[in-house]
């Protein structure tokens, strides 16, 4: 019988050429990106990517070297300013592929904004699956891990500060598959040499990432036949309290018997504390690293529920709440006994495990998922009250959103007869 497993061990052949050249040509004026080919040194052999997406899949990774480019009044990230495409792989376990260099990168395409205080973010599948800020790393990863313990299994964690050992000693307690900080202390990484299959990045230069917080890149998006899309890569303009608007809008009224216009005025009377204003910052930067359509819950500068890729606004309010109380009542599960929410009836029987579970859920009822004091955050516009009212029917106090909805101020009236705080960005973030 064939071997499954072993498909994930398979290193394949890259036939990619060492240098790849675009060009953006208009009239007689050309601008050139140049690429190279990226490879580390394992085992004692030059190694690139181990595959693609999925195992049968050839891989490349290339680093920008030379080029600059400039779209109307955006130019590009000049080459040579080199972070995550060139990081230095100090333990690499089963070598890179494709999936840890871009899990990695969304990792800190979040944390370019979240520089000012230790950070951990834990990317899985391209999403963030926990976000937090903290006093200490060791503090902000534990808080990033108990947002989603389970999503945290083999996950790409990435840290703005150098990982000490009471960090890496969390770290270790559970699966990673990367782990990327830019230095690390004595003794780190003979923990990390036990946990043979950890790859484990330093990017020396990560201070550099508040550098891209306002630059562009282009994005290149591969289509069915070999088509491409190019677009500028999206920045987030809201970074700071002062950037978001309170809630506002003139709804448009028609007299049906005149024909006659007039507008009515709907703001939002309720401004943010300065405390939510922290978690709605926090919360629409991480906004930014995650996919379409998504609402994110956050409190006290981590996540509590991410919801994302979900097709409509209502639903994956539903998604990121419901996965916050299943993933409370999985951490209290954690703390009380050890074992994950799922597990407790294997592991106590059915009589008592059951009894252990409604006892937890109870618990987790009662506190609503943590829900409570959150700020909700949504990537594009609510176009009905709908998506809002299923945070504010668990507690939320507070919204972030982008605004321009034909029935804003259907939402506006709605945080205003619930006294839930909202303001506005003025930009979609939107990620696909």
């Amino acid at each position: 019988m064939k071997d499954l497993k072993e498909a994930y061990k398979t290193i394949e052949a890259d036939h990619f050429a060492p240098r790849m050249e675009i060009s953006f040509i208009n009239g007689d004026s050309r601008q050139t990106f140049s690429y190279e080919k990226v490879t580390w040194t394992i085992d004692g052999e030059k190694k690139g990517l181990r595959y693609g997406e999925n195992p049968g899949q050839e891989a490349a990774l290339y680093r920008l070297v030379n080029g600059n480019l400039v779209l109307g009044d955006v130019e590009m990230l000049q080459p040579g300013r080199y972070l995550a495409s060139v990081p230095e792989l100090l333990q690499s376990g089963k070598h890179p592929g494709k999936t840890n260099v871009t899990d990695t990168d969304n990792a800190l395409n979040i944390l370019r904004y979240l520089m000012d205080k230790p950070t951990a973010v834990i990317v899985k599948h391209n999403n963030p699956c926990g976000v937090a800020t903290g006093s200490t790393l060791a503090e902000a990863y534990f808080r990033a891990n108990k947002a989603d313990r389970l999503a945290a299994f083999g996950g790409a964690i990435a840290l703005n500060r150098e990982c000490d050992m009471e960090t890496a000693k969390l770290i270790v307690e559970n699966y990673a598959e990367v782990v990327v900080a830019p230095e690390f202390a004595a003794g780190v990484m003979d923990l990390f040499a036990a946990k043979k299959n950890l790859r484990v990045f330093r990017i020396r230069n990560m201070a550099r990432l508040a550098d891209f917080v306002a630059k562009h890149v282009i994005d290149f998006k591969s289509l069915i036949d070999g088509g491409i899309v190019a677009q500028t890569s999206f920045c987030a303009n809201a970074r700071k309290p002062e950037d978001f608007m309170p809630a506002y809008c003139n709804r448009k009224i028609t007299d049906k018997a005149t024909g006659a216009v007039s507008f009515e005025e709907h703001k939002i009377k309720r401004l943010p504390t300065a405390k939510e204003y922290e978690d709605l910052v926090f919360g629409w930067l991480v906004e930014a690293g995650v996919t379409s359509n998504s609402v994110l819950y956050v409190k006290d500068g981590a996540t509590v529920g991410i919801g994302t890729g979900e097709q409509d606004r209502v639903g994956v309010a539903e998604i990121a709440r419901d996965k916050a109380y299943t993933k409370h009542a999985d951490w209290i599960s954690w703390e009380k006994f050890q074992k994950p929410y799922n597990d407790l009836r294997l592991v106590f029987g059915e009589k008592d495990g059951a009894a252990k579970q409604a006892e937890i859920m109870e618990q987790t009822r009662a506190e609503r998922g943590g829900l409570p004091g959150c700020a909700m955050v949504s990537d594009a516009f609510f176009p009905f009250r709908d998506g809002a009212e299923v945070g504010i029917r668990e507690g939320i106090t507070s919204i972030v959103q982008p605004g321009g909805a034909i029935r804003d101020w259907d939402v506006i009236d709605c945080c205003n007869d619930a006294g839930v705080a909202m303001v506005f960005t003025g930009q979609r973030s939107f990620r696909h």
